[in-house]
C-alpha cells in the first residue's frame, strides 16, 4: 500500500488533471477547526482569508456541523418543482433578519448577481416603461461581481474579460465613489445602479462617507433600482450586519452570498424590497436553478443565521477589527502605505516602489498565517468572525516580523 502523499505530490497531480484558474499558494490544506487549518504534512496555519469571507463562522463549527450532518440523513435535495419545509422556513427567516419582504434562493454569488439583474431588467420594462431591450445597468470601474457573460460585461478588469466577448449591451461603468458621475450617467433607459458598499477584490477600497446614501437618494430621484452586492461585506464581516448600514442607505435590491452558506452550504440569495414586486418580480419560467434552495443547504444557512445573531459575530467584527487596525496601524513598515478597513475586512497596501504583495503573502505563510494578495498591491486580512483576541496578538506579531524585516 503506498504511503501518504506529500504536498508535492498532490499539487503535481492537481496541475496534471485540474484545469487551474487561480494560482494558489503552495500549500495542501486537509483539516480545519475554527480559524485553524493544517496542511497535509501537519503544519498549522491561522486562516486569514477564510475563503475569502464564507467561512465567517470558522471551520466545523459544532451547531453547522450537527444541522449539516442532521438534515443530509432526513432530505438533501428536491429541486424547486416541490415545495420543501426548510426553504419556507429560510425564505422568512432570512426575510425576517434583513427586512426585506421578498427572497429568492440561488447558488452562488454571482448567479446571485446575475439574477438581480435580470429582475431589475424585467422591473424596468414593466414597472418604468423602458423601451423592450433597452435597459441600462450601471456599475462602477474595478468593481467584481462575478464571472458570469452578463456580470462580465460590467467588469474593466482586461484579465477577467479578454477572451470571452461579445458581450451584452447596456452595460456603462463609472468611478467608484463619485456620486456625480452616477447622476451624470442615468438615462431614461437606466434601470439599475448595482455596487459594492466596500470593494472587496478591489483591494478593500472604502468609498467616502455619505457616498451609498447619496447614490440612494440619486436612483430614488431618477426611478433607478439602487442594488447593493453584499456577497462579502454582509452578514457581519464589516462589523454590521450589512455594510449600507454605516450609511443607511437600504438598496432596493440586496445579493448575499459566501456567509450565508455558514461554511459548508452552497447558497446565496437575491432580497427585494417592496418595489419590486408583482408582476415585476421573475416568475415561473422565467428563471430556475437546480439546486438552488435545497433543504440541505437552508437548513444549514437558517443554523448560521442563528448563530451569527446569538455569539454576536457582527458586533464582535466591529470590536476586534478595529482593534486589529489598530494593531496594524502601529507596526512602522517601510513598505506599507496604507492600513483600511471595516470589521474584519482588512487591507495592508504595500507602496509600489517595493513590487506587489504577494511576496508578503509568502513570507506570512512561512510565519503560519494563511491570507491572499488581491488587486496587486494589497495584503487582504479576513479571517473567521469567531476569531479572539490573543489571537490576532498571535498574528500581529507575525505580521510585524514580516513587514519590518
Amino acid at each position: 500500500m503506498k504511503e501518504k502523499m506529500t504536498s508535492v505530490e498532490i499539487i503535481e497531480m492537481t496541475e496534471k488533471y485540474g484545469v487551474e484558474t487561480y494560482s494558489p499558494l503552495l500549500v495542501v490544506l486537509v483539516r480545519g477547526k475554527r480559524v485553524w487549518v493544517w496542511d497535509i504534512e501537519g503544519k498549522k496555519y491561522l486562516d486569514m482569508l477564510s475563503c475569502y469571507s464564507a467561512l465567517s463562522h470558522g471551520h466545523c463549527h459544532p451547531r453547522i456541523l450537527k444541522i449539516l450532518k442532521k438534515q443530509a440523513g432526513i432530505l438533501a435535495n428536491v429541486s424547486r418543482a416541490f415545495y420543501s419545509e426548510e426553504y419556507g422556513h429560510f425564505c422568512k427567516e432570512l426575510s425576517e433578519f434583513s427586512g426585506f419582504p421578498k427572497v429568492l434562493a440561488m447558488n452562488t454569488g454571482a448567479e446571485a448577481v446575475e439574477k438581480a439583474l435580470k429582475a431589475a431588467k424585467k422591473w424596468s420594462y414593466i414597472v418604468k416603461g423602458v423601451p423592450l431591450d433597452r435597459a441600462e445597468i450601471i456599475a462602477c470601474k474595478n468593481n467584481f461581481h462575478g464571472r458570469t457573460n452578463l456580470v462580465l460585461s460590467l467588469s474593466t478588469e482586461e484579465k477577467y474579460t479578454k477572451y470571452f466577448g461579445p458581450y451584452p449591451p447596456g452595460a456603462v461603468k463609472i468611478p467608484y465613489g463619485d456620486a456625480e458621475a452616477l447622476e451624470k450617467a442615468i438615462t431614461q433607459n437606466t434601470a439599475a445602479f448595482l455596487v459594492e458598499p466596500i470593494q472587496g477584490e478591489g483591494g478593500v477600497i472604502i468609498p467616502p462617507a455619505g457616498y451609498l446614501k447619496k447614490v440612494k437618494e440619486i436612483c430614488a430621484k431618477h426611478n433607478v433600482l439602487f442594488i447593493a452586492d453584499e456577497i462579502q461585506t454582509g452578514l457581519g464581516r464589516t462589523g454590521k450586519k450589512f455594510a449600507y448600514e454605516y450609511d443607511d442607505a437600504k438598496p432596493d435590491i440586496l445579493v448575499l452570498g459566501k456567509a450565508l452558506g455558514a461554511g459548508p452550504a452552497i447558497i446565496s440569495a437575491v432580497l427585494f424590497s417592496e418595489k419590486i414586486s408583482g408582476e415585476a418580480l421573475l416568475g415561473p419560467g422565467e428563471d430556475g436553478s437546480t439546486f438552488s434552495g435545497s433543504p440541505l443547504s437552508c437548513a444549514v444557512a437558517r443554523e448560521g443565521l442563528k448563530v451569527l445573531i446569538e455569539e454576536k459575530l457582527a458586533e464582535k467584527s466591529f470590536e476586534l477589527g478595529n482593534y486589529f487596525m489598530e494593531g496594524l496601524k502601529k507596526i512602522n513598515s517601510p513598505y506599507v502605505k496604507e492600513v483600511r478597513g471595516r470589521g474584519l475586512l482588512i487591507a495592508v497596501e504595500i507602496k509600489k516602489e517595493y513590487g506587489n504583495a504577494k511576496p508578503f503573502c509568502l513570507k506570512l505563510m512561512e510565519k503560519g498565517i494563511l491570507c491572499k494578495d488581491t488587486h496587486g498591491q494589497s495584503i487582504r486580512f479576513a479571517p473567521p468572525l469567531v476569531i479572539q483576541q490573543k489571537e490576532i496578538d498571535w498574528a500581529l506579531k507575525r505580521i510585524e516580523k514580516v513587514l519590518t524585516s
